[in-house]
């Protein structure tokens, strides 16, 4: 008993620390869905690729739906995991096992491929596509969301362009005059008056527009960012890159903890079953047993009373009757010879041979009669 107490115990803690990371990653997911400026920015990191980049919301966008998606699920799995332990079954512990390891599973092939393979993903920071991501998509119409999140990257990080503000100098955003036609570089690559304002990169104030959009070094070097974005944006990736890795690795902890409550509760029931049908085996024996010694004491008891010498009888009743007030007497067996010995007188007269008892008809341990 103590023991299945233990191992219910570890499943129920178990349960309750998956419980808790499901409610976590429900409550990552929302605030995650709310953060704005985070999910702006991942649209630059799905820019290089043309899936990625055709859809409607940026990549963060999906990625939150998919926390609070899988948050739910585990909640709903730690739900059934506290039943299967309430209910104490192989059927149920199985079920809450198989849904551990599928999650378990999908979060190993999610982090794998982000890891090792971020290109299937469409996730890729390489130099030369995010330089004609910026130049193809930059200012154009229809391309709002790259746009705003170029000027929020700008803003927030103090940088112009993915290299260099040169980037702009062959972009469709200057050559098809998207902007004006004097600016060489966006608003948001120079230091602005409303920098520390929330919302500065939709709405940016150049401290000095004039020098921030100078032509010559000197002049526009105090005024404008000169650091490349791609730095900063790589480092940015890897960042969330590094959250999402340890919230997952947490999560696969917990989750293998739990797999591991469910092998111990399952060799439990084993074990307890076996010592059950243990306990019932040896109270069966112990019964045949003491069947069989009460068989044998009735036998010995009969064999005790057809062998007994002598016995105790009620007297006849005089004048044709049986009186029960009569004096009992001790009969032994000579009152029985008359019984044994006028049947055989009776067969001899008629057959004229001689008749030999058997045992079964009469005997006694201390006589016997022979004709």
């Amino acid at each position: 008993m103590g023991r299945c107490f233990n191992h219910k115990f570890v499943l129920n803690f178990c349960n309750l620390l998956f419980l808790l990371c499901g409610m976590l990653l429900i409550v990552a997911g929302c605030y995650l869905y709310t953060d704005n400026k985070r999910i702006l920015l991942s649209r630059l990191l799905a820019a290089p690729s043309e899936q990625l980049n055709s859809l409607p919301q940026p990549l963060l966008y999906y990625i939150s739906l998919g926390l609070a998606i899988a948050g739910f699920v585990a909640v709903l799995a730690s739900m059934l995991g506290f039943w299967a332990s309430c209910l104490h079954t192989y059927c149920f512990l199985s079920v809450y096992f198989l849904c551990v390891v599928v999650l378990l599973l999908a979060e190993s092939v999610i982090c794998l491929a982000i890891t090792l393979w971020p290109h299937c993903l469409g996730i890729s920071l390489d130099e030369g596509q995010m330089v004609k991501a910026l130049q193809r998509n930059y200012g154009v119409p229809g391309q709002e969301q790259f746009t705003n999140a170029m000027d929020l990257a700008q803003t927030r990080f103090g940088c112009c362009g993915m290299r260099s503000s040169l980037d702009y100098d062959t972009s469709l955003w200057r050559l098809q005059s998207y902007g004006q036609r004097n600016w060489p570089v966006p608003l948001s690559c120079c230091v602005l008056a409303n920098a520390p304002q929330p919302l500065a990169f939709l709405d940016p104030k150049p401290a000095n527009e004039s020098q921030c959009q100078s032509l010559e070094r000197p002049v526009y070097e105090r005024e404008r960012y000169t650091e490349a974005c791609l730095e900063h944006l790589d480092a940015w990736y890897r960042e969330q890159y590094g959250i999402f890795l340890v919230a997952s690795l947490v999560l696969a902890l917990v989750e293998f903890s739990v797999l591991l409550g469910i092998i111990l509760t399952c060799t439990g029931i084993a074990s307890r079953r076996a010592r059950l049908d243990n306990r019932s085996q040896t109270a069966g024996g112990f019964s045949q047993k003491a069947r069989r010694r009460g068989t044998a004491k009735s036998r010995q008891a009969l064999v005790d009373n057809i062998y007994e010498s002598e016995v105790q009888l009620r007297g006849n009743a005089q004048g044709g009757g049986m009186c029960l007030g009569a004096a009992s007497r001790h009969v032994s067996s000579e009152d029985f010879k008359e019984l044994y010995v006028q049947p055989r007188d009776l067969y001899k007269q008629r057959h004229n041979t001689t008749f030999k008892p058997i045992a079964s008809d009469y005997q006694t341990p201390t006589r016997s009669y022979l004709v």
